[in-house]
């Protein structure tokens, strides 16, 4: 893991309030902390497609089906690694056993809402951000941070293990209940909990109590030309922000519990925390000593807060250069259309079956995509390949 750090934030004019901590630090055990930590990795894949020309997509879902060039992916130790040798690898373990994942990030289920097997070969095969990819999600960053910074100012932090890394989740949301209760309104909220098996971790944007009382999630995102979203990517950032519905309504309701997230975290509770942590754990109050004792506060404050389930949920599009709104979204919460996609999902992630590519309608996507000369789903115009074809496998 790479050497990071975390951020923890006070509250002008008022008593410490610690806030998401924006990157971790390396720890010795083998788990990789995302970097969605920081609130920042939810922006919108809608940023990325504004390099698209849609003018000729017609001429593109045309061609889905026309052979590539190449069905040899990016070599591996210095030997060229043939796209059936590599599923036939792939076919041993399920992804969630492959890649040592303890745990799914929201950003993960809608990336692969956008394109499932365009996720899969990112697992497989990473690559280096392209230079305008990453200046997008750079101004992105900036923007959310400066959002942040209107409630909270940030304090450096250095963590050294995962249960430190946790631990300032943990004192985010210890800070952020009486916070939001008081002041009516929080960001980048740190959310954790099963959706239908599946442990999730995400980072909701914004809380705010409404002039009705209601509580309302906004979530930001920015666009680099000054036009919304067409409906896919639209859809995809509904999802989104229902997950973040689906798991914030299961903590406050008391359905995550403290057994289930050490269970699918593997986190030691009796593990004491560094001294960095610790620290700025007592200068907010907090008499604590291990991250057992924090995980035991933040239950028992989530229990005790009576802060309601999420009633409303918003998505702000905002332009990147000059901040202007272009719209915003309310997106209708469907409980049981969030819950079939995510069973969906979870069966590619347990190794019940194979990704599956883009329909030809949604074609267009393929534009940006680094994988697109050695795509089977692209080659063979949106269906599997032989070499690509689901095998049976038992359930675990």
């Amino acid at each position: 893991m790479d050497m990071r750090e975390g951020n923890i934030g006070t509250r002008r004019n008022g008593p410490p309030c610690l806030v998401q901590s924006c990157a971790m630090a390396e720890a010795r055990e083998e788990e990789t902390v995302s970097a969605e930590a920081s609130g920042f990795s939810d922006l919108s894949d809608s940023e990325f497609l504004e390099f698209l020309d849609l003018e000729d997509d017609e001429k593109l879902c045309a061609s889905l089906s026309k052979p590539g060039s190449s069905s040899e992916l990016p070599e591996k130790d210095d030997k060229p690694l043939s796209l059936q040798n590599w599923k036939r690898e792939l076919d041993v373990l399920s992804p969630m056993e492959r890649f040592h994942l303890k745990y799914l990030y929201v950003t993960d289920l809608t990336t692969q809402s956008w394109c499932e097997l365009q996720m899969a070969y990112e697992k497989e095969l990473p690559g280096d951000l392209k230079p305008e990819k990453a200046a997008v999600l750079n101004t992105g960053a900036s923007i959310h941070l400066a959002r942040e910074l209107e409630l909270h100012d940030l304090v450096t932090i250095s963590v050294t293990t995962k249960e430190d890394a946790w631990a300032i989740k943990f004192l985010n949301i210890l800070s952020m209940i009486p916070t939001l209760q008081s002041e009516g309104r929080i960001r980048e909220f740190p959310v954790f909990g099963e959706v239908e098996g599946m442990f999730l971790v995400g980072v909701i944007d914004e809380l705010h109590y409404t002039a009705k009382g209601e509580l309302e999630l906004t979530e930001l995102k920015t666009r680099k030309r000054p036009m919304l979203p067409l409906a896919a990517q639209k859809k995809k950032d509904c999802f989104q922000v229902s997950l973040y519905k689906c798991i914030f309504d299961a903590m406050v309701q008391g359905k995550v519990t403290p057994a289930s997230l050490i269970q699918h975290t593997k986190l030691c509770p009796d593990k004491p925390l560094g001294p960095s942590v610790l620290r700025h754990a007592q200068q907010g109050g907090f008499s604590v000593k291990s991250l057992g004792d924090l995980l035991e506060l933040v239950f028992l404050s989530l229990t005790l807060s009576d802060l309601p389930v999420i009633d409303t949920l918003k998505i702000e599009y905002i332009h990147q250069e000059t901040a202007t709104v272009l719209g915003t979204d309310t997106v209708a919460f469907d409980e049981k259309e969030v819950r079939g996609k995510v069973q969906h999902y979870m069966a590619y992630w347990m190794g019940h079956r194979e990704p599956q590519g883009v329909d030809v309608e949604e074609a267009w996507k393929c534009r940006t995509c680094n994988y697109k000369n050695i795509c089977e789903w692209r080659k063979s115009g949106g269906v599997l390949s032989s070499a690509l074809e689901p095998q049976h496998k038992k359930a675990k």
